[in-house]
């Protein structure tokens, strides 16, 4: 135990899949993300006092919640009699495709994990945020929380065992992410993937994956470009975002790298060589999208290599 019994933590968005490695691979973003604000107790409840920027449509039973479930398995694993009041603030958007419910989760870890003196090491956290995963969206991927928990650009190599590796990143790159204000659940949008996917498809998949490794420790930015192609998931989940091809065109029309879906959508990414290409980008495609009724937000990062910052220390 610390002497310290409350702490607030922010955990940031990350896109996942990067077209070539679908669950597999992910980077933090600066910006958005959630907070998690934790105060240890001895009631041995675990209480979730308030949940702020959801617009309501998140559980408040501290069971059903990623925030709290996390917690409720961290005293469980530590077999502690602990109890915590949380307060959750979402500072994205839900159903994204931008790892809402990842950073909920491992914004809740770090704090209740530093509160009680840093018991688990990251390896830990990031199994118990998988299982987070799995209560938001039915499956423990790893490729939102990684990231998210690490910081950096990260390949997920094996799940069982679990074996992470962060990856360089290529400098200078700058992340372009626009969401238009599209519904699309991540439990719907798994459950459209393809069961089985064809062998040449998956030699292509993998060559590309390979490709991708290769370019970030040669810094190989043409490379890294050319290996961000998606055969897998894409084909399957962007007629389900409006305007998908016209904003990809725009975006490869402005010199990007590389255009795709982050994680299950509707959230699109981009990337670029330097900071003005990815603005510009952002924010003609920000402007098509509102000429065409479609509301939406876009961000511009570099990829974050901190990942969660403690917000009160």
């Amino acid at each position: 135990m610390t002497n310290i019994n409350k702490i607030s933590v922010f955990a940031p968005a990350t896109v996942s899949n990067l077209n070539c490695g679908f669950d597999v691979l992910g980077f933090a973003l600066d910006a958005p993300g959630d907070t998690v604000d934790i105060e240890l107790t001895n009631s041995g409840r675990l209480e979730l006092v308030a949940i702020t920027g959801d617009g309501g449509l998140l559980p408040v039973e501290p069971e059903r919640n990623t925030a709290t479930a996390v917690v409720r398995m961290f005293f469980d694993r530590l077999g502690t009699h602990h109890g915590a009041r949380v307060w959750l603030h979402k500072g994205m958007p839900l159903n994204s495709g931008l790892g809402s419910s990842a950073a909920s989760a491992v914004a809740a870890l770090v704090a209740v994990n530093n509160l009680t003196g840093h018991p688990m090491r990251k390896e830990e956290l990031l199994l118990l945020a998988m299982e987070g995963e799995r209560l938001a969206c039915g499956s423990a991927h790893a490729d939102n929380v990684a990231p998210c928990l690490y910081g950096g650009l990260v390949l997920i190599r094996s799940y069982d065992p679990l074996e992470v590796i962060q990856l360089p990143v290529p400098e200078p790159l700058y992340s372009m992410v626009v969401h238009p204000h599209v519904h699309i659940p991540t439990r719907e949008a798994r459950a459209a993937l393809p069961a089985e996917i064809p062998l040449k498809t998956a030699i292509s998949q993998w060559a590309n994956l390979a490709g991708f490794v290769s370019a970030c420790y040669t810094n190989d930015k043409a490379l890294l470009g050319r290996s961000m192609t998606d055969l897998v998931a894409e084909p399957v989940r962007s007629p389900r975002i409006p305007f998908f091809d016209a904003m990809k065109a725009e975006a490869l029309n402005k010199d990007a790298l590389a255009f795709g879906i982050s994680g299950s959508g509707p959230t699109v990414f981009a990337l670029f060589e330097n900071k003005p290409q990815a603005e510009q980008c952002a924010m003609a495609i920000n402007k098509f999208l509102l000429k065409n009724n479609l509301n939406n937000e876009y961000y511009i990062s570099r990829v974050n290599e901190q990942g969660p910052k403690i917000l009160n220390q």
